[in-house]
Parts: C-alpha cells; sequence; structure tokens
C-alpha cells in the first residue's frame, strides 16, 4: 500500500519506520521498553492487526511488529520467498540484521506457524505463542483442492485485480471478517477493507497461500525446541481451536487456553484478556 496516503490514520504510525534488507523493504514498528517480543501477523494482514494489544503489552516490553513480504506496507523483493520457510528465514535475517533478541515470538493465525518455523532456526530459540495459530491443513478433498487452487489463482494476474474490485463493495470485508468468528466495530473493519482494496497486498497473500507447506513443520513438532502457548476463541470459524489442541498434543512443552466468546481475531476483541495471558506467560518463564 502507499505509505504517504494512508500514513496519516494508519494504527500507531507514529512508531513506524522502513528497514531495506533483502530481498524487501520491511515495514517495522516498535513500542515501549524492556525485553522485546515480536509480533507475526496471519495471511492477508499487517501490523494494524495489533493496535490494542501492542500498546498494552508495551508497558512491560518492547514491542516490535513487522509486515510480512507484499503485505500491509512491506515492499516485497522477490515473489518467490513467500512460503513458511523463505519467510521465516527473512524475517530471522532481519532479526539479526537489526539486533532483535526478542524473549518471545507472537504469532497471529499462520503467524503463528511463522513463529514456530522461525524459533528452529535459531540458536536459542525464545518462547512461542500463537494466537489461533494455523497449525493444520485442510482436510479430505478440500486439502487437495485448496492448494491447487492458490496456485491457480496466484498464477493468474486479473485475479487479484478482480479480488480487489470485489472487495471495493462495502459489505465485502465485513462479510470476511464475520466468517472468522469475530465482531470488529465499523471504523476498525475499515482497516481490513483498505487491504484488500490492495492489488499488492492480495497478490502477495495470495502467493503466499500458493507456497504454504506447513507439513514438515508439523512432522516436527514432537521435536520442537521452544516452550510454547497456543491460545484459542472458542468462536474461531477460520481455525477451529481443535487445531491448537491437537498440536499441543505432540509440542513436548505446549500449553493452551480457550478464551469464551472470541472468534479467530481474539486479540482484537479482547486485547486486555490476551494481553494479560501473555505478561502472566512471560512472567512465568523469566
Amino acid at each position: 500500500m502507499d505509505w504517504a496516503k494512508h500514513s496519516h490514520d494508519w494504527p500507531l504510525a507514529e512508531h513506524s519506520r522502513f528497514v531495506r534488507h533483502l530481498p524487501h523493504q520491511w515495514h517495522v514498528q516498535e513500542l515501549g521498553d524492556g525485553p522485546q517480543v515480536l509480533l507475526i501477523h496471519g495471511a492477508g494482514g499487517a501490523t494494524q492487526s495489533w493496535r490494542h494489544l501492542a500498546p498494552l503489552l508495551a508497558q512491560t516490553h518492547r514491542v516490535i511488529m513487522v509486515d510480512l513480504p507484499g503485505q500491509g506496507f512491506t515492499k516485497i523483493g522477490s515473489k518467490r520467498r513467500c512460503g513458511l520457510d523463505h519467510m521465516s528465514e527473512d524475517l530471522r535475517s532481519l532479526a539479526t540484521h537489526e539486533g532483535w533478541d526478542p524473549v518471545a515470538l507472537i504469532g497471529h493465525s499462520a503467524g503463528g506457524a511463522i513463529a514456530l518455523r522461525m524459533a528452529e532456526m535459531m540458536t536459542n530459540p525464545p518462547p512461542v505463542i500463537g494466537i489461533n495459530a494455523a497449525l493444520g491443513n485442510f482436510t479430505g478433498l478440500a486439502g487437495v483442492m485448496f492448494p491447487l487452487m492458490a496456485k491457480a489463482l496466484a498464477a493468474m494476474p486479473l485475479i487479484a485485480d478482480l479480488f480487489t474490485v470485489s472487495a471495493a463493495r462495502p459489505a465485502s470485508a465485513k462479510r470476511l471478517i464475520d466468517g472468522t468468528g469475530s465482531i470488529l466495530p465499523e471504523h476498525e473493519i475499515e482497516y481490513y477493507r483498505r487491504l484488500v482494496r490492495d492489488r499488492t497486498h492480495v497478490d502477495s497473500t495470495l502467493a503466499m497461500m500458493a507456497q504454504w507447506q506447513l507439513d514438515p513443520l508439523l512432522k516436527r513438532l514432537s521435536t520442537h525446541p521452544s516452550r510454547t502457548l497456543l491460545i484459542t476463541g472458542d468462536k474461531d470459524r477460520a481455525v477451529p481451536p481443535m487445531t491448537s489442541e491437537q498440536a499441543a498434543k505432540r509440542i513436548p512443552n505446549c500449553t493452551t487456553v480457550s478464551l469464551p466468546g472470541l472468534g479467530h481475531l481474539a486479540h482484537e476483541e479482547d486485547a486486555a484478556n490476551v494481553a494479560a495471558l501473555i505478561t502472566d506467560h512471560l512472567k512465568v518463564l523469566s
């Protein structure tokens, strides 16, 4: 998206900066002081997803947020590096370049998988906290067809244009949010509306979907080195809570917490409750 066009009212824009570290130009937001935590949004999101949670965590931590390649305001440098392994490696490389040493990696949805994969790549893997983490594949026919469809869509240049035109309709973004099981006020849905109206953002999200390969990570969960907390919303329609419950049984040092009445965007619906869970968990680990 065009930073000049949106920066005047983008959440936490006063904490934004841009970092050129190959292959991408990253949009980074940092606020607060103390031990560092790195927040990783899900597919199709951006730093605005953390607009409520970040200021609460910043009361005790240095909060670092990054837009994934091509999504939000990060300018993508290579469309071939949108899969789980490549994004995790590029994000880890960015952290090294910037001298970040997070005491926790916090990921929402697909960001939860990226956090787990990134931790595997680190010499001293920090704890991982997943919020409605996308740690399962589609089952049955959908498990076969969805990856093929994503690859086909990503290979068709006009698809992103058609999707952004459709998303420009006022009700489209609201339907997308409602489909997650979360309830957001209209003025906050507008941030998602802006994202899905942007061709580059949509194109990069499709590329991420097309290149996503979760199976290798899932096969290694039984040997994952990080202490892990998986937070779920019991009304999540995008990633059923059972997904985290099943993953937790395979991760050696993992606990789960279910939040009643919240959907896939639990950290946006009830940031105070999620922040309390995270800070209490980190206190125990410190």
